[in-house]
C-alpha cells in the first residue's frame, strides 16, 4: 500500500467498508458511458494467480511493462469500482508519483500508478458472502449475473485507460478460488499460476505473517485497508484458503508461527490448482524465470507481447535461508508436488515453441 494522509483514511473507509456506498459508485460508473462488453470478453486478457509470495506481482510488473495492458492502479482508490468516474477526478489531481518500498518489505517499489491487486474488491462486493467465512475463503462459482457484472466492470476499467489499452492485466491471488468463473467470462483469457520452491515459499509466508502482524499492531488501519481489499493472506485477519474438510483438519493442528503450518496451505493449494486447471491456465515455475531468460522469452509469445526494455525489473531469486525442520512425510509431499508442477510447466511452456 501506498501512504495515505489522514483525510485519505477516512476517504477510504467511507468508499470501501460501507458496501452500499461501494454498490452505489459501481451502479453510477456503469452509467457514464458506453462500452462494448461483449467485445471486451473476448479479448486476450491476462489473470496473473497463485500463492501469495509466489511471484505474482514480480511477473504481473514485468508483463505490464510491456505496455499492451490496462490495470488498476493506487490512482483507482478508494472508489476503485468506479473507474470512468474516479478516473477523471484521480486524473485532474496528479498526487505524488515517488515511489517507495512496498509494506512486504521485498525491494519493490511502490507508487499512485504502480498496477496492484485491486479487483478482488469486486468479488467481495458482489459474492463476498458466497466464499469469505470467519476463518478461510473457499472456492466458488459465483452467480451469472455477478460474472456479467464483472465482465462489465472490467470493460469499464479498460474504457477509462487513457492510452486506449483494450487488454485487462489482472494480479489477483484470490482469482485460484474462480477459475471456472474467469474462464468462463472470458474465454480467451490466459491465466498464469506462478510457483515456487516450497520451503522458500513457506519460509516467505512465515515471514510475512510475523511482518504484518508487527505492522497491524502498531497501525490498525493496515488491518482495515487488507481486510477491505480481500486480503486476508497474513496478519491479525489471515484467513487460509480451504478447499475441503481434510485439508481443514490438518491445518486445525498447526500454528501460523511455524513452517509446516504454511508448508500445509502449499500442498493443499498446488494440488488442488494442479486438479482444476484447465488447457488456458499455465504454472510458471518462479526458479525457471531467475534461471533461464528463456523461460520469460516463451511466456512473452503465450502472452502474446514484445519483450519488455531493458529497464523492466528482474526475477530474482532470494537470499532468504530457510528452515527446513518439518515433518519428514510433509517434505516428501510437498518435494514431489514441486516435481509435478515443474514438469507441467516446462512442457507446456515448451510446448508453446510450435
Amino acid at each position: 500500500m501506498v501512504e495515505y494522509s489522514f483525510l485519505d483514511r477516512i476517504l477510504h473507509r467511507i468508499a470501501l467498508q460501507f458496501t452500499p456506498i461501494a454498490e452505489l459508485s459501481f451502479d453510477i460508473d456503469q452509467k457514464a458511458g458506453d462500452h462494448n462488453v461483449e467485445q471486451d470478453r473476448y479479448t486476450r486478457h491476462i489473470f496473473v494467480s497463485g500463492l501469495a509470495r509466489a511471484g505474482t506481482t514480480i511477473l504481473m510488473r514485468r508483463i505490464y511493462a510491456s505496455g499492451a495492458f490496462c490495470s488498476l492502479t493506487y490512482r483507482n482508490m478508494p472508489f476503485v469500482l468506479a473507474p470512468k468516474i474516479w478516473g477523471k477526478v484521480a486524473a485532474r489531481s496528479q498526487g505524488d508519483d515517488s515511489l517507495s518500498e512496498r509494506a512486504h518489505g521485498d525491494r519493490i517499489l511502490v507508487g499512485v500508478d504502480s498496477p496492484e491487486s485491486l479487483d478482488e474488491v469486486f468479488w467481495r462486493i458482489f459474492d463476498g458472502e458466497n466464499y469469505i467465512t470467519k476463518t478461510c475463503l473457499k472456492p466458488h462459482l459465483p452467480a451469472q449475473d455477478v460474472t456479467e457484472k464483472f465482465a462489465a466492470y472490467v470493460s469499464a476499467i479498460l474504457n477509462a485507460d487513457s492510452d486506449g489499452r483494450r487488454r485487462y492485466l489482472s494480479k489477483n491471488n484470490n482469482n485460484i478460488l474462480r477459475l471456472k468463473a474467469i474462464r468462463q467470462t472470458f474465454p480467451n483469457a490466459i491465466t498464469l499460476i506462478p510457483f515456487r520452491d516450497p520451503i522458500t515459499h513457506a519460509g516467505s509466508l512465515m515471514r510475512q505473517h510475523a511482518n504484518f502482524l508487527k505492522q497491524q499492531k502498531e497501525d490498525p488501519f493496515v488491518q482495515s485497508y487488507m481486510t477491505w481489499l480481500g486480503h486476508h493472506e497474513f496478519g491479525h485477519d489471515h484467513r487460509h484458503f480451504q478447499f475441503d474438510r481434510e485439508g481443514q483438519k490438518r491445518l486445525s493442528d498447526l500454528a501460523p508461527d511455524g513452517i509446516e503450518y504454511w508448508l500445509e496451505i502449499w500442498r493443499q493449494t498446488y494440488s488442488w490448482l494442479l486438479e482444476h486447471a484447465s488447457d488456458e491456465d499455465y504454472f510458471v515455475c518462479y526458479e525457471d524465470l531467475c534461471s533461464d531468460p528463456e523461460t520469460w522469452n516463451r511466456l512473452a509469445v503465450i502472452c502474446e507481447i514484445e519483450d519488455t526494455d531493458s529497464s523492466a525489473e528482474s526475477f530474482v531469486i532470494s537470499n532468504a535461508k530457510d528452515d527446513a525442520s518439518a515433518d519428514p512425510s510433509l517434505l516428501e509431499e510437498v518435494s514431489a508436488l514441486y516435481d509435478r508442477l515443474v514438469e507441467a510447466s516446462r512442457s507446456k511452456i515448451e510446448r508453446s515453441k510450435a
